[in-house]
């Protein structure tokens, strides 16, 4: 049985963990297969937009397998990390060195813990279950996040959050992670899915290019000064003035009718 299952939904792509008796965790084959499956979406010209979740309703993802995965890493010593591991993809595919700017979405369904989070944490949009819990864990094991939770946790919930969770390994529910801004919307368990495939469909249908160069805005300016950001905007808005999408969004307003959007 695979680890990882792809499908298609028109011009959305479900990456779904496929280990549920291991709480989704990711043995070294299922990272493979996530970073294949990843590295297939960004190549699909046809593929706008994707969903990451876990099968069954008790986890997303429980982070790295350590009987499988974590032990192998941490009987390694520093020098193989630097050769091997630093300009590696990353946990999932996803965490480091993946550059993107399709919107990719989470549907987190239950645990949500360590490397779980950070793939979440590496996603654009985050819808949970009302069972979800999060956390990064690590500090109870003795290490820290590895793979992009010590940096893109303060961006989503702020330094005081972050610290409060990262520092003490606790696990927050979905409520409080709503509160704080670490998921965008929360459902059912039932429908957790569903709801999140209908929002990618409806993402879908808006302007492809658009989502890429907002997107690729919002990443690149986030640390730098306010002129050399705005600058970047600027700039992003008059390459995208000279795509055909552009004058067919501004046709299909005057006409009052549906854009057809071609990623051109």
């Amino acid at each position: 049985m695979s680890k990882v299952i792809v499908e298609k939904f028109g011009r959305v792509t479900l990456i779904k963990i496929n280990r549920p008796e291991r709480m989704n965790a990711l043995d070294i084959e299922a990272n493979e297969a996530m970073k294949a499956a990843l590295n297939a979406f960004k190549a699909d010209d046809g593929a706008q937009i994707a969903v990451l979740t876990g099968a069954g309703d008790k986890a997303f993802c429980a982070g790295a397998d350590l009987k499988d995965f974590s032990l192998q890493i941490g009987t390694k010593p520093a020098p193989w990390f630097r050769e091997n591991y630093n300009d590696a993809q990353g946990f999932g595919g996803v965490t480091r060195n993946f550059e993107c700017n399709k919107p990719i979405l989470a549907a987190i369904n239950g645990y949500c813990l360590s490397g779980g989070l950070e793939i979440a944490l590496a996603t654009d949009i985050r819808f949970c279950s009302e069972e979800a819990e999060f956390g990064l864990q690590d500090v109870q094991w003795g290490f820290h996040a590895g793979d992009g939770g010590g940096i893109r946790l303060p961006l989503a919930v702020g330094l005081g959050n972050a610290f409060d969770i990262m520092l003490s390994g606790e696990r927050i529910d979905a409520k409080h992670a709503l509160r704080i801004g670490l998921v965008n919307r929360i459902y059912s368990a039932a429908e957790v899915l569903e709801k999140t495939l209908d929002y990618a469909q409806m993402l879908a249908t808006r302007a492809p290019l658009g989502q890429r160069f907002a997107k690729e805005v919002m990443r690149r300016t986030v640390h730098m000064n306010m002129d050399d950001a705005l600058r970047f905007e600027v700039r992003s808005f008059q390459d995208l003035s000279q795509t055909e999408d552009l004058v067919e969004g501004v046709t299909a307003f005057a006409e009052k009718r549906t854009p057809v959007f071609k990623g051109r």
